[in-house]
């Protein structure tokens, strides 16, 4: 490289100094749209397009309830202008258009919100195989370049952006790389009426017994054509199993954690539109039925410099790997409302036994009852749910384990026992244990300044503010329990 330098000439010197002192003096906005390979990305998708007959394009947007917002449009104005100038896009998106109890559009600038611009980034270009003339592309939210305040900058507030900057920050103070594999439980339904029944029984009847052969068998072709679309789509699908009655796995190999986050969305979108072609319902709500197993979303971390996993080995935690999980453990009760998000997350800790951590903010090695479970080479964080957001919870797990790291936190000893039965060590038990409800959770949150760092301020906020109001209107639902139970209550 050096000698290629010096054989460079000055007036080739000097034109590689003229364009460096540009990129550096330039926004990311003007950054990203000029960069010299966007050109050669967008000549790749016009000739993919061209090959493929792909008529349309999805430019997607992640809200921080985890919801896929999309701006479709016909491919040539999609190579014309919105992969080279980006398309419009509110700022008070982030909060997925949720209008309080009180009328409040909650997001960036509320009703008066102003718009930034979504700009696709095209290496995550792909063709849904569920419908092959139409692509999908993930965006990059930015500020317009006539913006007063950070004109040109990455918007704050989108939670996509926002884990690629914690992961920049890791990879800056500490040389590090968070990489996960995530585990998406979700449960299937013939119909609207098998769901109506199975509320009912609290245990559906067409189904059961959980890894039985004869129910994979069963739901075989739907597991055949998640996998095909998955591989389509350059998923390393690995394996599924039936979890319990209705629940179905189904597991991708793991990567750097915006490329399992952004394989997580794309997974739910592939599951749906699976289900549409069946005629079935697939949920991915966390207690979709008391008595039996909710979906979870464990995540399975672990941390490398380079090539090396650094956490773990195969004799277990190394040092930096115990002050990491030190770090999971302190922060287990401010990252709850980022993994365990809605207020039906929380059915999911209460139903005890069905091996959701619930009592004690513990860890172990291979053991189901902990909050963070040690395997070899990585350790299994359990609190999240099926609806997590998954750039939220990977930041937030990018904060904790740093901050574990920085202050040399001691997990203390592990879990050798049922933690179900409050058998927390000493050392556990000077950890505080996870909230059982989403109120409990935000405020812990609010407390927890490293959690809460991890996220920009307005996408703290918008978080937040939306959280809540689903809390609010939770707890002034009028719902079939009430009815069963107060209906006749008096006198």
């Amino acid at each position: 490289m050096e000698t290629m330098m010096s054989a460079s000439t000055p007036l080739e010197q000097e034109v590689s100094a003229e364009m460096e002192t540009m990129m550096s003096a330039s926004t990311p906005l003007e950054q990203a749209l000029n960069d010299p390979a966007r050109e050669d990305q967008i000549a790749q998708a016009a000739a993919l397009f061209n090959e493929r007959k792909v008529t349309h394009v999805h430019c997607m947007y992640v809200t921080v309830q985890g919801r896929v917002l999309t701006k479709v449009m016909p491919v040539r104005f999609f190579l014309e202008s919105a992969a080279r100038k980006g398309v419009p896009f509110g700022y008070a998106i982030v909060g997925g258009l949720h209008v309080s109890l009180a009328g409040e559009l909650l997001g960036p600038g509320g009703i008066n919100t102003r718009e930034g611009l979504l700009v696709p980034d095209l290496t995550t270009l792909q063709i849904q195989p569920w419908d092959p003339e139409v692509a999908q592309v993930f965006g990059d939210h930015y500020r317009t370049l006539t913006e007063e305040e950070a004109p040109g900058e990455v918007e704050a507030s989108d939670a996509r952006g926002n884990l690629k900057r914690a992961i920049a920050s890791l990879r800056e103070e500490m040389g590090l790389e968070l990489r996960t594999g995530c585990e998406p439980e979700m449960s299937w339904f013939p119909n609207a009426e098998s769901v109506r029944r199975a509320a009912a029984t609290s245990f559906p009847d067409w189904v059961g017994t959980s890894y039985h052969h004869g129910h994979s068998t069963e739901m075989m072709p739907i597991v055949k054509r998640i996998t095909e679309y998955a591989e389509k789509m350059d998923f390393q699908m690995i394996t599924a199993d039936y979890e319990d009655p209705g629940q179905m796995e189904c597991n991708f190999m793991f990567d750097n954690a915006l490329a399992t986050a952004d394989r997580l969305i794309t997974y739910r979108l592939i599951c749906q539109a699976v289900a549409r072609e069946f005629g079935v319902i697939a949920t991915f709500m966390p207690k979709p039925v008391a008595g039996i197993m909710a979906n979870g979303c464990h995540h399975h971390a672990s941390l490398w410099r380079g090539e090396e996993n650094v956490m773990a080995d195969e004799q277990g935690l190394t040092e930096l790997g115990r002050n990491a999980v030190g770090g999971l453990l302190e922060h287990t009760a401010g990252m709850t409302a980022l993994l365990a998000s809605t207020a039906n997350s929380y059915a999911r800790f209460w139903d005890v036994g069905q091996f959701a951590p619930a009592n004690i903010t513990s860890w172990g090695y291979d053991n189901r009852t902990v909050t963070y479970r040690v395997l070899p080479g990585r350790v299994e964080v359990r609190p999240p749910d099926a609806a997590v957001n998954p750039y939220l919870s990977h930041a937030a797990l990018i904060g904790a384990m740093a901050d574990g790291i920085r202050r040399k936190i001691d997990p203390g000893a592990p879990e050798q026992g049922n933690a179900y039965a409050g058998s927390g060590t000493d050392e556990t038990a000077r950890f505080t244990p996870p909230p059982l409800n989403l109120a409990d959770a935000l405020d812990a949150l609010e407390g927890d300044t490293v959690i809460k760092d991890v996220l920009s301020e307005p996408l703290y906020r918008t978080f937040a503010d939306c959280k809540r109001d689903e809390w609010n209107r939770r707890i002034g639902a009028i719902t079939d329990w009430d009815y069963a139970t107060y209906l006749n209550y008096t006198p």
